[in-house]
C-alpha cells in the first residue's frame, strides 16, 4: 500500500514536470511554426488554452480564504497550547517567526541581485489591468491589518485582517479547551475538508501547468526560458544561504556547537526529507536522531519538532520572497520599500497555516500577490518549476525546526553536548 502511493506521488510530480516540458515545446512551436490562422488563435491558444489555465487558477483562488482562515485557526489553538512547557514554548515560536522572517529578507536580497524577471515582458500577454493599491502611511497601514468586521474581511478576501482574526480566534479556543470543543472540532473538520480539496485541485496541476505554459511560450517563444533558469537558481542560492549559513550561523551563536557536526549528523535526515518531499513524513526521524546523534531531550524535540512542521515554512516562505520580485520584474511593475515590508509581514504570517500539503504555498503566494497588487497570473510560470524545488524546500524547512530544536534545549539544559561531540 505504501509503495503504491509513494508511486503515485512520484507519479503526480512527474506528470506535472512533463506538463511543464510539453507546455514550454507546444507553445514554441505554436509561435515559429504555427501560422496565424482562426482555430490555432482564437479556438486553442485564446480559447482551450486561456480557458483551462484561468479556470485552474481561479480553482487555486477559491482555496485560498477558507484554507488560511481554517488553517491559521488549528495552528494558533495548538501555539496556545505552549503554555504547558513554559518558556520552551514561547521561544520556539518566536524563534520560528524570526527564522521565517530571516528567510523572507534572504530571498528578496537574493532576487534584487539577481533579478530574476527582467527581459521577461509578461504585460502584452494579459488584458486584464491589475489595481495597485495607493501608498498610505506606515500607521495606517498597522490599523489596517486589525479588521473591522472579519466578516467584510472574508467577503473580500482581505488576507492580512483575515490572519489576525484567524490567530486570535484560536488562541481563544486554546484558553477556553472543553467550553469551546464543538467550535474548535467545526474548523478542525473544515481544515480537513480544505486540504482534501487542495489534493484534489493540485490533481489538475498537470493540465493547468501545461494550458498557462502553452499560452505563454506561444506568445513568447524562446524569451521565456532564461528568467526561468534565472529563477530556479535564485530560490536555490536562497535556501542554500539559508541552510548553510543563516542556521548554522544561529546554532554556533547560541550554542557554541559546531555547525560542521551538525550538518554530518543531520544529513540522511535531510536527505530523506528531499526524497519523500514532505515535512510531516521526517517527524519521527527528526526526534530520534536529534536524541541519539545530537543529545537532545526528547521531552523537548517532541514539541518543537512537530510544531515547527506545521509554522516554520522558512523554505516555502523564500520560494514567495523570490516568486514576488520575479513576476513584479515580469509585469514591469516597480515595488516600493513598502511594498517589501508588506511581503515579508504577509509571507510570515502565512506561513502558519501552509503546513501539511505539498505545493499549498503556491496557494498562499496568490495571496502574498494581491497584498501587493501583483497579477496572479504569473502563478502558472512558478508551478512548474516550484515541483522542482519542492524536495530543497523541505530539506531546508526540517532543517530549520533542528536548529531551533537544538537551540532551545540547549538554552533549557535538555541537550548532553557530549553525545553531540561524540562521532
Amino acid at each position: 500500500m505504501s509503495e503504491t502511493k509513494k508511486k503515485r506521488k512520484l507519479g503526480l510530480t512527474t506528470r506535472i514536470f512533463i506538463s511543464l516540458l510539453l507546455g514550454a515545446v507546444a507553445g514554441i512551436l505554436l509561435h515559429y511554426f504555427a501560422p496565424h490562422h482562426y482555430f490555432i488563435d482564437d479556438i486553442l491558444i485564446n480559447g482551450v488554452f486561456y480557458i483551462v489555465g484561468q479556470g485552474f487558477l481561479r480553482l487555486m483562488q477559491m482555496l485560498v480564504v477558507p484554507l488560511v482562515l481554517c488553517s491559521l485557526v488549528c495552528g494558533a489553538a495548538a501555539i496556545g497550547d505552549t503554555k504547558t512547557l513554559g518558556k520552551v514554548g514561547v521561544r520556539t515560536v518566536v524563534f520560528y517567526i524570526f527564522t521565517t522572517a530571516l528567510a523572507i529578507c534572504v530571498a528578496l536580497g537574493i532576487a534584487k541581485l539577481i533579478n530574476p524577471g527582467v527581459g521577461m515582458d509578461l504585460t502584452a500577454l494579459e488584458t486584464t489591468e491589475t489595481a495597485i493599491a495607493q501608498q498610505q502611511p506606515m500607521s495606517e497601514t498597522l490599523l489596517d491589518i486589525i479588521p473591522k468586521n472579519p466578516f467584510s474581511a472574508l467577503a473580500s478576501g482581505n488576507m492580512l485582517q483575515i490572519i489576525v482574526f484567524a490567530i486570535i480566534v484560536g488562541i481563544i479556543l486554546a484558553k477556553l479547551q472543553e467550553k469551546t470543543q464543538l467550535i474548535h472540532n467545526f474548523f478542525q473538520q473544515g481544515n480537513d475538508i480544505m486540504m482534501e480539496m487542495t489534493m484534489m485541485v493540485m490533481s489538475l496541476a498537470p493540465v493547468g501547468v501545461f494550458c498557462l505554459i502553452a499560452k505563454t511560450f506561444s506568445g513568447m517563444g524562446f524569451d521565456a526560458f532564461r528568467p526561468l533558469l534565472k529563477y530556479m537558481a535564485a530560490v536555490l542560492l536562497a535556501l542554500l544561504i539559508q541552510c548553510f549559513i543563516s542556521y548554522q550561523a544561529l546554532l554556533k551563536l547560541f550554542t557554541g556547537l559546531s555547525p560542521v557536526k551538525f550538518i554530518k549528523k543531520f544529513l540522511p535526515v535531510m536527505g530523506f526529507a528531499f526524497s519523500t518531499a514532505t515535512s510531516n513524513a521526517t517527524i519521527p526521524l527528526s526526534i530520534d536522531t536529534l536524541e541519539r546523534k545530537m543529545g537532545v531531550s526528547r521531552r523537548i524535540s517532541s514539541f518543537t519538532i512537530p510544531l515547527g512542521a506545521t509554522i516554520n515554512m522558512d523554505g516555502t516562505s523564500i520560494m514567495q520572497g523570490v516568486a514576488v520580485v520575479f513576476i513584479a520584474q515580469a509585469y514591469g511593475i516597480l515595488l516600493t520599500p513598502m511594498d517589501y515590508v508588506t511581503v515579508i509581514a504577509t509571507a510570515t504570517l502565512a506561513s502558519i497555516g501552509t503546513a501539511g500539503v505539498p505545493s499549498v504555498g503556491l496557494v498562499t503566494l496568490s495571496m502574498v500577490l494581491a497584498s501587493v497588487g501583483l497579477p496572479i497570473e504569473g502563478i502558472g510560470f512558478i508551478m512548474g518549476i516550484d515541483r522542482i524545488l519542492d524536495m530543497t524546500r523541505t530539506a531546508v524547512n526540517i532543517t530549520g525546526d533542528a536548529v531551533c530544536t537544538t537551540i532551545v534545549a540547549c538554552q533549557n539544559d535538555a541537550c548532553d553536548k557530549e553525545t553531540f561531540q561524540r562521532d
